[in-house]
């Protein structure tokens, strides 16, 4: 049995209700998504701070540490303590973290809302990454998008966020989460995956946000052969999908979606008629 780090149970809601006045000079009641700062100790050494809506504090933690190399493996953990009162959230490890140093010293800002940060050099991680895309019908991409609609409740009502998915053709949503910037949403999903010791291999991941080269490290690194985006992509996104294997299709929404990368694996098997 995995020996899991001690977590706490401190997700907050990601909305709150407001009063706005529309063009008629007309009270709307409404909501608000959340912006909070948590602050990352790592062995009561300061990291960075992450701006998060704060629903899932413990899985972006995890999924954070993931993705950023500071730990590859989850016994190393002990604890991870949120504790909004300070805003900030303390890593405690059982035998401190190999090259803590090195690995704080590279920092890159990245394109991610809300500005994400990246720590170490991930692409020699991801020089390593081949993946193998499973085929993926169109008719499960379309149910998948119709089912995602379903999901995004804090968009809905408080818009100004960013949704990600964890996926699969035959089960559907395995985890929806809502977050401030999709770098934050795409974390919670791998902390999300780390806890429960998922593979990615047959999984397929949703988001809003643009492809850019961060979401597909991410995706690539969690071993998800399969992305999918409702927005763009960047020249470098697609470049890296190239080179590691990620089936890469944006502009999704409705029966419209294109193929960027990996078209060989789609079964186009629910062609929309032909307009007239």
């Amino acid at each position: 049995m995995r020996r899991l780090p001690e977590l706490t149970d401190a997700g907050l809601a990601a909305t709150a209700s407001v009063v706005s006045y529309n063009e008629y000079n007309e009270a709307i009641k409404g909501s608000v998504a959340v912006e909070r700062a948590l602050t990352i100790y790592l062995d009561k050494r300061e990291v960075v701070t992450l701006m998060t809506l704060g629903n899932h504090p413990e899985l972006l933690i995890l999924g954070w540490l993931r993705n950023q190399r500071m730990i590859e493996d989850i016994e190393a953990i002990k604890a991870i303590q949120v504790d909004w009162d300070t805003e900030s959230v303390a890593i405690t490890t059982h035998a401190g973290v190999e090259n803590l140093d090195q690995k704080l010293s590279h920092k890159t800002v990245t394109t991610g809302c809300g500005q994400g940060t990246v720590f170490g050099n991930l692409m020699d991680d991801i020089g390593k990454v081949k993946l193998q895309s499973p085929r993926l019908k169109q008719s499960s991409v379309y149910q998948l998008l119709k089912t995602l609609n379903e999901h995004n409740e804090i968009y809905k009502n408080a818009g100004a966020v960013h949704g990600c998915a964890l996926c699969s053709e035959d089960n559907g949503i395995e985890q929806f989460i809502e977050d401030v910037g999709r770098h934050n949403a795409v974390d919670a999903i791998a902390g999300h995956m780390w806890l429960n010791d998922l593979q990615g291999d047959e999984m397929l991941f949703y988001t809003t946000g643009r492809l850019t080269s961060e979401m597909v490290i991410k995706v690539a690194l969690m071993g998800i052969p399969v992305l999918l985006s409702r927005s763009g992509i960047t020249r470098m996104g697609l470049e890296i999908a190239e080179k590691v294997g990620v089936t890469l299709i944006a502009r999704a929404k409705g029966r419209h979606f294109l193929v960027y990368h990996g078209r060989e694996f789609i079964e186009f098997d629910a062609v929309p008629e032909t307009k007239s």
